[in-house]
């Protein structure tokens, strides 16, 4: 077998997201800080993520964590989440498969019944309790960068839709966040694809015309996915909802989504909807579950933050070994937008 890039992956999902995770054959990018790493490695080794997310390779429902060392003072590990799409500062599902991994592995060692990890991500420090049985990871709880609302209450005009109500909101990526009812939504899981076609409409729309940059990084700007959001409802004395966030360039996370979760619980705050320390379960378009509540508030540059916890699980799917035949006519991969939608 002749093979170039020779990368070890191992394969996890949480809640239903796919969050591969490589642990060996790739060296850490060059950089000062894990935001510095990120850029780095999007702008010059952006083929590692087209080879591994790409067909005929990947698929569009998948995205891979690079684990590094930290930069960080006092964090464990370091890493880096590649979707399709973007590069982003930080990914729930990502977070929860990469600490699943990295225990499991052996990567981190394993302390029952509770292990406790600081991740260095391009978005800032995360602290995760994992909780740890029989040398399995059986739950992960981890407390979010800062997260806030840039926008609430404002209307974008929609190319084939026209005004839609919006809220925009920041929790380790940006944003648009509308309530599903507006747009004659339910949340089924027979409206999938409709639901990923006016996401992107909407995305597109509110990206020119609410420009949203993150206070203390210029770097974190742009809109980068719609949230669709249901409606609240008491469940066995906790306040619950359904979500289905819209991920470019045209899937839906499988997932409740940790850093859409993070977002809404930030605008949830503000509108008074949510008090620190309350109980909130966020349900994706598969009915599972993130549990979540607001630790503490903060303060990012003048605006109002919370500090979300998210706790969500993960399950290892397998171990795989990749890498690009020397007369392979797509080393790189393709995307075709019959899965890619575009």
């Amino acid at each position: 077998m002749r093979l170039d890039h020779n990368i070890t992956v191992v394969g996890a999902h949480a809640e239903g997201e796919v969050g591969r995770v490589i642990t060996g054959g790739v060296l850490p990018p060059e950089g000062a800080t894990m935001f510095e790493r990120m850029v780095n490695l999007e702008r010059e080794s952006a083929w590692l993520r087209d080879m591994l997310l790409f067909d005929p390779r990947g698929s569009v429902n998948a995205a891979v964590n690079l684990i590094t060392p930290s930069v960080s003072a006092g964090a464990d590990l370091g890493v880096i989440v590649m979707e399709s799409d973007y590069f982003p500062p930080m990914s729930g599902s990502n977070l929860i498969c990469t600490v699943t991994v990295a225990l499991e592995t052996g990567i981190i060692a394993m302390r029952e019944p509770v292990t406790s990890v600081r991740v260095d991500t391009p978005a800032g420090l995360v602290q995760v309790e994992a909780e740890c049985s029989g040398g399995r990871c059986k739950r992960v709880a981890f407390r979010n960068v800062p997260s806030f609302v840039l926008y609430r209450d404002r209307h974008v005009e929609v190319a084939g839709i026209g005004a839609v109500r919006v809220d925009v909101a920041y929790g380790g990526m940006i944003y648009c966040i509308v309530q599903a009812a507006d747009l004659g939504f339910t949340l089924a899981r027979d409206e999938a694809r409709d639901l990923v076609a006016v996401g992107e409409t909407i995305k597109s729309a509110a990206a020119e015309q609410l420009p949203a940059v993150h206070p203390e990084n210029a770097g974190i700007h742009t809109i980068n996915q719609t949230e669709f959001t249901g409606p609240i409802e008491w469940r066995n004395g906790i306040k619950t909802s359904k979500n289905a966030v819209v991920v470019s360039p045209g899937r839906l996370d499988r997932c409740p989504c940790g850093t859409g979760t993070s977002a809404r619980l930030a605008l949830l705050h503000a509108r008074g909807e949510l008090t620190i320390g309350e109980p909130f379960r966020h349900l994706s378009i598969l009915d599972t579950v993130f549990d979540c509540r607001i630790v503490e508030s903060a303060r990012i540059g003048s605006l109002a933050a919370v500090i979300p916890e998210i706790a969500g699980r993960a399950w290892l799917t397998g171990i795989s070994y990749y890498g690009v035949d020397p007369d392979d006519p797509f080393p790189t991969g393709y995307r075709l937008s019959d899965t890619w939608f575009r």
